[in-house]
């Protein structure tokens, strides 16, 4: 059967002069008729339906006006766009060790090849500023991203990685070995794992809140910030409105890049996540 669909499709008029958070009621906007021609096969039969305007049409969706969670409860002075980088493969990456806040872990030669392709893969963005983590691992590779700019990088505190306490240095397998109950705990139920009454997440939680306000409330549009995992994901999280339980939920790869839009109100969107594209290929992006 062959099917012939003409339409015009218009947006739909809030009733409201003013815009609302979450819209409730709606009343169509005028649609003009459209018509279905259906025939068989061999063309033998021709049926024509036309559709007026007092029929209903779906498919129409929310623009980028509203979200749900304001990271800073404040009006921003514009829009935000914000890019996340994890840092490139680190020495204890390599060896499989517990890193967590310790400075002890470098840049292997890996990494700092991945984190040449990360400034090769964003050199058509321009940003205001870069923040990044003081501890070694992150500063080396927002360094090589921020080669050549004028800006300083600013450090801040809040992109520390969270204090995995006598588990870092650790082989994972030691850890295992050693500290059962805890490396099972950090790595099965993270949001719960604590020494001596300290929750690592609840911290890193925190800290993201932090270093969100921080980062927003800079002036500027364009952002590059460069971290470690764990804060990372709770970068993401928090910013999706997610708690702690859902730590796991979202991997983020040596090198991996993720974008945020926020409206003037601090409401976040996840525009992409943990894009490693640029690792194989010699792919530019442009957003």
């Amino acid at each position: 059967m062959n099917i012939i669909l003409t339409t015009t499709h218009l947006p739909f008029n809030s009733i409201s002069d003013k815009p609302q958070k979450f819209p409730k009621f709606y009343t169509p906007c005028s649609c003009p008729a459209f018509q279905v021609q259906c025939c068989s096969s061999s063309g033998s039969e021709l049926t024509l339906t036309t559709v007026g305007k007092d029929d209903s049409l779906t498919g129409g969706a929310y623009d980028f006006s509203k979200a749900t969670t304001s990271l800073t409860r404040k009006l921003l002075s514009s829009p935000k766009k914000v890019t996340l980088v994890r840092h490139g493969l680190s020495t204890w990456n390599d060896e499989k060790r517990v890193q967590g806040s310790s400075n002890l872990s470098i840049l292997t030669e890996t990494g700092i090849m991945q984190a040449e392709k990360c400034k090769k893969a964003l050199v058509d963005i321009r940003f205001d500023q870069c923040f990044s983590s003081p501890i070694s691992r992150a500063k080396t590779t927002a360094e090589i991203l921020w080669s050549e700019r004028e800006e300083p990088v600013i450090f801040l505190d809040s992109l520390k990685e969270a204090h995995l306490f006598h588990l870092e240095g650790m082989k994972n397998v030691e850890a295992m070995q050693r500290y059962p109950k805890d490396h099972t705990a950090w790595r099965e139920d993270p949001s719960n794992f604590n020494v001596n009454g300290v929750y690592p997440l609840r911290q890193v939680w925190d800290a993201a809140s932090v270093a969100w306000k921080q980062i927003l409330f800079t002036p500027g549009e364009n952002f590059l910030v460069v971290t470690h995992k764990s804060i990372l994901r709770a970068l993401i999280c928090t910013a999706l409105g997610l708690g702690p339980e859902r730590f796991r939920a979202f991997d983020v790869n040596n090198g991996g890049i993720t974008v945020f839009k926020f409206n003037v109100e601090g409401e976040a969107m996840l525009q992409s996540l943990n894009m490693t594209a640029h690792m194989y290929t010699d792919h530019t992006y442009i957003y």
